[in-house]
């Protein structure tokens, strides 16, 4: 059984798989929350894990606390593969300047894109504590990428670094001007990503666009068509990059 983790910055999702499966065709998988991690620990020793690769973009802590909850899933002999962005992998050219810089979720997410959409261009939002949004060409290229704050964090930050706006959660509101300070904070922070996003497909304006992460379905009803909300783009990235590694190996 092949496993699969993408430790975010708030949750850590997961997938098993059969070595022989389908990328995204995966025997079972869910999300915790970092404070829940130890809940995999049982799920795990009920099943023969014999590889395991890791996407972590939450810090070293993050790395020990997965590799002691492991080894005590009886996994110690099974090979862990920290995935890193390369210059290139599965038809994906890593455009940055060092490649070594781009964040493995996105390039896991890259990866995980292009084998949902082969050959054609891609704008891949994931809103998340941060909002990412990434360019990649039919050829394969990425052309590079924008980084903002993501939803909650932006409307967060605001409630504590301005004394007189209260803190709020992130809520649906109108995208126009709110007539109270709640929604006015939500409605300037849903602004400022609908913003990011539509320059960014003006930039590439054949491209298809796709949405994920824990705010996509906040951001979606306030995006222009078309436009697809996917699923665990990380996840099938890292699953297409331990099969390429299996089918040069």
């Amino acid at each position: 059984m092949l496993l699969l983790i993408d430790a975010g910055n708030t949750r850590v999702k997961w997938a098993l798989a059969d070595p022989d499966a389908d990328v995204g065709s995966w025997y079972a998988n869910g999300a915790l929350l970092h404070a829940e991690l130890s809940g995999l620990e049982e799920i795990l020793r009920q099943h023969e894990v014999r590889r395991v690769w890791i996407s972590n973009v939450a810090g070293d802590a993050m790395a020990t606390q997965l590799a002691a909850l492991l080894q005590a899933s009886g996994l110690r002999d099974a090979p862990l593969h920290w995935f890193r962005a390369q210059a290139r992998q599965a038809g994906v050219v890593n455009g940055y300047r060092d490649p070594e810089q781009l964040g493995c979720d996105r390039f896991a997410s890259l990866l995980g894109a292009r084998g949902l959409f082969p050959e054609q261009s891609l704008i891949i939002v994931t809103a998340g504590t941060a909002t990412t949004i990434d360019a990649l060409h039919a050829s394969g290229q990425f052309l590079g990428g924008m980084i903002l704050p993501g939803l909650g964090t932006m409307a967060q930050s605001l409630a504590l670094s301005t004394a007189q706006l209260p803190r709020v959660e992130t809520r649906d509101t109108r995208l126009d001007f709110a007539d109270n300070t709640l929604d006015a904070i939500v409605s300037g922070c849903l602004h400022a990503q609908v913003g990011a996003i539509t320059q960014a497909r003006a930039k590439l304006p054949d491209a298809h666009c796709l949405l994920s992460g824990g705010a996509a379905s906040y951001l979606l009803p306030y995006l222009s068509a078309p436009i697809e909300q996917v699923d665990q783009l990380v996840l099938r990235g890292l699953h297409i990059a331990a099969l390429s590694e299996s089918s040069e190996s």
